[in-house]
Protein backbone atom coordinates (compact mmCIF):
# COMPACT_ATOMS: atom_id res chain seq x y z
CA UNK A 1 0.00 0.00 0.00
CA UNK A 2 2.14 3.19 -1.10
CA UNK A 3 0.91 6.90 -2.30
CA UNK A 4 3.79 7.88 -4.94
CA UNK A 5 3.65 11.67 -5.40
CA UNK A 6 6.33 12.16 -8.22
CA UNK A 7 8.12 15.27 -9.25
CA UNK A 8 4.82 17.57 -8.94
CA UNK A 9 4.49 21.00 -10.90
CA UNK A 10 1.17 22.24 -9.90
CA UNK A 11 -0.09 25.98 -10.88
CA UNK A 12 -3.87 27.76 -10.30
CA UNK A 13 -4.92 30.77 -12.56
CA UNK A 14 -1.01 31.10 -13.89
CA UNK A 15 0.64 31.08 -10.77
CA UNK A 16 2.95 28.25 -10.42
CA UNK A 17 2.69 27.00 -6.47
CA UNK A 18 4.11 23.09 -6.22
CA UNK A 19 7.57 23.10 -8.13
CA UNK A 20 8.34 19.50 -8.02
CA UNK A 21 7.38 17.73 -5.03
CA UNK A 22 8.19 14.41 -4.27
CA UNK A 23 6.89 12.49 -1.28
CA UNK A 24 6.26 8.59 -0.85
CA UNK A 25 3.93 7.26 2.10
CA UNK A 26 3.32 3.72 2.75
CA UNK A 27 0.99 1.89 5.06
CA UNK A 28 1.36 2.38 8.46
CA UNK A 29 3.92 5.47 8.27
CA UNK A 30 2.79 8.88 9.96
CA UNK A 31 4.51 11.68 7.59
CA UNK A 32 4.19 15.76 8.90
CA UNK A 33 4.88 18.63 6.40
CA UNK A 34 5.82 21.64 7.65
CA UNK A 35 6.70 25.26 6.35
CA UNK A 36 5.55 28.92 5.91
CA UNK A 37 2.45 30.24 5.21
CA UNK A 38 1.70 30.13 1.16
CA UNK A 39 4.62 27.37 0.20
CA UNK A 40 2.11 24.78 -0.76
CA UNK A 41 1.28 22.44 1.60
CA UNK A 42 -2.45 22.60 1.52
CA UNK A 43 -2.46 22.34 -2.18
CA UNK A 44 -0.82 19.46 -2.28
CA UNK A 45 -3.50 17.73 0.49
CA UNK A 46 -6.13 19.57 -2.55
CA UNK A 47 -4.95 18.11 -5.44
CA UNK A 48 -4.16 14.70 -4.17
CA UNK A 49 -8.16 14.72 -3.42
CA UNK A 50 -8.65 16.43 -6.86
CA UNK A 51 -9.80 20.32 -6.64
CA UNK A 52 -10.36 21.10 -10.06
CA UNK A 53 -9.15 24.78 -9.16
CA UNK A 54 -5.49 23.40 -9.67
CA UNK A 55 -4.01 22.62 -13.15
CA UNK A 56 -1.04 19.81 -13.14
CA UNK A 57 1.68 21.04 -15.47
CA UNK A 58 3.48 17.88 -14.61
CA UNK A 59 4.32 14.86 -12.60
CA UNK A 60 2.13 11.84 -11.44
CA UNK A 61 0.49 10.48 -8.34
CA UNK A 62 0.30 7.41 -7.75
CA UNK A 63 -1.85 4.45 -5.63
CA UNK A 64 -0.27 1.30 -5.66
CA UNK A 65 1.52 2.16 -8.73
CA UNK A 66 -1.51 3.15 -10.56
CA UNK A 67 -1.69 6.79 -11.32
CA UNK A 68 -4.67 8.99 -10.21
CA UNK A 69 -4.47 11.76 -11.83
CA UNK A 70 -8.10 10.84 -14.42
CA UNK A 71 -9.86 10.05 -11.79
CA UNK A 72 -12.62 11.70 -9.95
CA UNK A 73 -12.90 12.98 -6.66
CA UNK A 74 -15.38 10.23 -5.89
CA UNK A 75 -13.04 7.49 -7.75
CA UNK A 76 -10.12 8.98 -5.46
CA UNK A 77 -12.18 8.74 -2.23
CA UNK A 78 -13.41 4.98 -2.81
CA UNK A 79 -9.73 4.21 -3.05
CA UNK A 80 -9.07 5.48 0.06
CA UNK A 81 -8.04 8.99 0.03
CA UNK A 82 -9.30 11.10 2.73
CA UNK A 83 -9.16 14.46 3.70
CA UNK A 84 -9.53 16.34 6.84
CA UNK A 85 -10.15 20.18 5.97
CA UNK A 86 -8.74 23.37 7.15
CA UNK A 87 -11.94 24.89 7.43
CA UNK A 88 -15.08 22.55 7.12
CA UNK A 89 -18.29 23.85 5.16
CA UNK A 90 -21.31 23.69 6.70
CA UNK A 91 -24.21 22.27 5.17
CA UNK A 92 -28.12 22.90 6.07
CA UNK A 93 -30.33 20.13 5.47
CA UNK A 94 -28.05 17.29 5.76
CA UNK A 95 -27.71 15.58 9.21
CA UNK A 96 -24.41 14.65 10.38
CA UNK A 97 -25.93 10.81 10.22
CA UNK A 98 -27.12 10.59 6.85
CA UNK A 99 -23.74 12.24 5.71
CA UNK A 100 -21.81 10.03 6.44
CA UNK A 101 -24.24 6.42 5.73
CA UNK A 102 -24.40 7.97 2.34
CA UNK A 103 -20.68 8.35 2.06
CA UNK A 104 -20.36 4.33 3.44
CA UNK A 105 -23.07 3.01 0.58
CA UNK A 106 -21.55 4.57 -1.97
CA UNK A 107 -18.17 2.93 -1.30
CA UNK A 108 -20.22 -0.71 -1.10
CA UNK A 109 -20.11 -2.94 -3.59
CA UNK A 110 -23.34 -3.05 -6.06
CA UNK A 111 -26.14 -4.71 -4.76
CA UNK A 112 -24.98 -4.51 -0.81
CA UNK A 113 -26.17 -2.18 1.88
CA UNK A 114 -25.17 -1.11 4.49
CA UNK A 115 -25.70 -2.53 8.59
CA UNK A 116 -27.92 -0.08 9.85
CA UNK A 117 -27.64 -1.33 13.13
CA UNK A 118 -24.23 -2.24 13.19
CA UNK A 119 -22.93 1.81 11.71
CA UNK A 120 -25.37 3.43 14.44
CA UNK A 121 -23.17 1.90 16.89
CA UNK A 122 -20.28 2.94 15.29
CA UNK A 123 -21.19 5.97 14.90
CA UNK A 124 -22.43 6.80 18.63
CA UNK A 125 -19.01 4.98 20.11
CA UNK A 126 -17.20 7.22 17.90
CA UNK A 127 -18.92 10.48 18.63
CA UNK A 128 -18.24 9.84 22.24
CA UNK A 129 -14.72 9.14 21.63
CA UNK A 130 -14.58 12.69 20.23
CA UNK A 131 -16.55 14.24 23.07
CA UNK A 132 -19.33 15.16 20.36
CA UNK A 133 -22.32 14.96 22.62
CA UNK A 134 -25.31 12.66 22.22
CA UNK A 135 -27.22 15.08 19.93
CA UNK A 136 -24.62 15.05 16.91
CA UNK A 137 -26.62 12.39 14.44
CA UNK A 138 -29.77 14.96 13.97
CA UNK A 139 -27.81 17.73 13.20
CA UNK A 140 -26.86 19.34 10.43
CA UNK A 141 -23.38 18.92 9.16
CA UNK A 142 -21.17 21.35 10.61
CA UNK A 143 -24.38 23.71 11.14
CA UNK A 144 -23.43 26.16 13.81
CA UNK A 145 -20.49 24.18 15.21
CA UNK A 146 -17.92 25.35 16.76
CA UNK A 147 -14.56 25.88 15.16
CA UNK A 148 -13.66 22.64 17.38
CA UNK A 149 -16.64 20.76 16.55
CA UNK A 150 -15.97 21.28 12.74
CA UNK A 151 -12.09 19.32 13.31
CA UNK A 152 -13.55 16.46 15.33
CA UNK A 153 -16.00 16.16 13.31
CA UNK A 154 -13.76 15.64 10.10
CA UNK A 155 -11.76 12.90 12.48
CA UNK A 156 -15.12 11.30 13.07
CA UNK A 157 -15.51 11.03 9.80
CA UNK A 158 -12.23 10.14 9.40
CA UNK A 159 -12.57 6.99 12.07
CA UNK A 160 -15.74 5.70 10.21
CA UNK A 161 -14.65 5.96 7.11
CA UNK A 162 -11.51 4.10 7.53
CA UNK A 163 -9.23 5.43 4.68
CA UNK A 164 -6.31 4.02 3.00
CA UNK A 165 -4.05 7.84 2.88
CA UNK A 166 -5.09 10.66 4.91
CA UNK A 167 -4.09 14.21 4.69
CA UNK A 168 -5.23 15.76 7.99
CA UNK A 169 -5.02 19.98 7.02
CA UNK A 170 -3.71 22.08 9.91
CA UNK A 171 -6.84 20.16 12.11
CA UNK A 172 -4.90 21.23 14.88
CA UNK A 173 -6.24 24.88 14.07
CA UNK A 174 -8.97 26.52 16.44
CA UNK A 175 -8.08 23.69 18.89
CA UNK A 176 -7.89 24.27 22.64
CA UNK A 177 -6.01 21.95 24.58
CA UNK A 178 -8.24 19.75 25.74
CA UNK A 179 -9.92 19.72 22.11
CA UNK A 180 -5.83 19.05 20.46
CA UNK A 181 -5.60 16.18 23.00
CA UNK A 182 -9.04 14.41 22.23
CA UNK A 183 -8.15 14.67 18.20
CA UNK A 184 -4.62 13.60 18.99
CA UNK A 185 -5.65 10.52 20.55
CA UNK A 186 -7.99 9.49 18.14
CA UNK A 187 -6.08 9.54 15.36
CA UNK A 188 -3.08 7.96 17.33
CA UNK A 189 -5.84 4.95 17.90
CA UNK A 190 -6.14 4.85 14.21
CA UNK A 191 -2.69 4.35 13.31
CA UNK A 192 -1.87 0.81 11.44
CA UNK A 193 -0.75 -0.56 8.65
CA UNK A 194 -3.23 -0.06 7.03
CA UNK A 195 -3.14 4.02 6.99
CA UNK A 196 -0.53 6.18 5.57
CA UNK A 197 -0.87 9.85 6.99
CA UNK A 198 0.08 13.10 6.43
CA UNK A 199 -0.66 15.80 8.54
CA UNK A 200 -0.06 19.33 7.68
CA UNK A 201 0.65 22.34 10.34
CA UNK A 202 2.32 24.58 11.61
CA UNK A 203 2.96 23.86 15.23
CA UNK A 204 4.98 21.58 17.32
CA UNK A 205 2.22 20.61 19.66
CA UNK A 206 -0.30 18.54 17.11
CA UNK A 207 2.82 16.51 16.87
CA UNK A 208 2.89 15.97 20.63
CA UNK A 209 0.47 14.35 20.52
CA UNK A 210 0.50 12.18 16.54
CA UNK A 211 4.48 11.61 16.74
CA UNK A 212 5.72 11.62 13.17
CA UNK A 213 8.15 8.53 11.53
CA UNK A 214 9.23 11.84 9.07
CA UNK A 215 9.18 15.15 9.17
CA UNK A 216 9.03 17.33 6.05
CA UNK A 217 9.73 21.03 5.52
CA UNK A 218 8.40 22.70 2.44
CA UNK A 219 9.51 26.03 0.88
CA UNK A 220 8.50 27.76 -2.29
CA UNK A 221 6.57 24.69 -3.18
CA UNK A 222 9.08 22.04 -2.91
CA UNK A 223 10.31 19.36 0.16
CA UNK A 224 13.51 21.15 0.36
CA UNK A 225 14.37 19.20 3.61
CA UNK A 226 13.30 15.59 5.59
CA UNK A 227 13.75 14.41 9.42
CA UNK A 228 12.99 13.39 12.38
CA UNK A 229 11.81 14.53 15.58
CA UNK A 230 15.02 16.64 15.84
CA UNK A 231 13.84 18.61 12.86
CA UNK A 232 10.15 20.04 14.56
CA UNK A 233 12.54 20.79 18.10
CA UNK A 234 14.56 23.03 15.79
CA UNK A 235 11.84 24.35 13.74
CA UNK A 236 9.82 25.37 16.90
CA UNK A 237 13.05 27.12 18.55
CA UNK A 238 14.35 28.90 15.08
CA UNK A 239 11.78 28.71 12.87
CA UNK A 240 12.48 28.64 8.92
CA UNK A 241 14.62 30.88 8.60
CA UNK A 242 17.82 28.56 9.46
CA UNK A 243 16.23 26.47 6.47
CA UNK A 244 16.87 29.05 3.99
CA UNK A 245 19.90 29.83 5.09
CA UNK A 246 21.51 26.72 5.52
CA UNK A 247 20.37 25.48 1.82
CA UNK A 248 20.62 29.08 -0.18
CA UNK A 249 17.08 29.75 -0.71
CA UNK A 250 17.00 33.18 -1.32
CA UNK A 251 14.20 33.69 -3.26
CA UNK A 252 11.21 33.01 -1.17
CA UNK A 253 8.41 34.83 -2.62
CA UNK A 254 5.52 35.33 -1.26
CA UNK A 255 2.21 32.77 -2.46
CA UNK A 256 -1.51 33.38 -2.65
CA UNK A 257 -3.86 31.52 0.22
CA UNK A 258 -4.71 28.29 -1.19
CA UNK A 259 -8.26 27.56 -2.81
CA UNK A 260 -10.41 26.42 0.03
CA UNK A 261 -11.62 22.73 -0.86
CA UNK A 262 -14.88 23.10 1.27
CA UNK A 263 -17.03 20.37 2.16
CA UNK A 264 -19.00 18.27 -0.99
CA UNK A 265 -16.52 18.02 -3.52
CA UNK A 266 -14.28 16.19 -0.97
CA UNK A 267 -16.82 14.07 0.98
CA UNK A 268 -20.44 14.26 -0.24
CA UNK A 269 -19.53 11.40 -3.38
CA UNK A 270 -17.83 8.98 -1.64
Amino acid sequence: MVLEIKDLFVSVEDTMILQGVNLTVKGGETHAIMGPNGTGKSTLASICMGHPKYKIESGDILVDGESILDKSVDERSRMGIFLAMQNPTEVPGVTNFDFIKAALQTRMEEGKHLRVGKFILEFETASKDLAMGKGLAHRFLNQGFSGGEKKRNEILQMKLLKPKFAFLDEIDSGLDVDALRIVGENVTELKSPELGLVLITHYQRLLDYIVPDFVHVMINGKIVKTGGLDLIEKIDSQGYEWVRTELGITDFDKRPEPVSLGTCPTKSLK
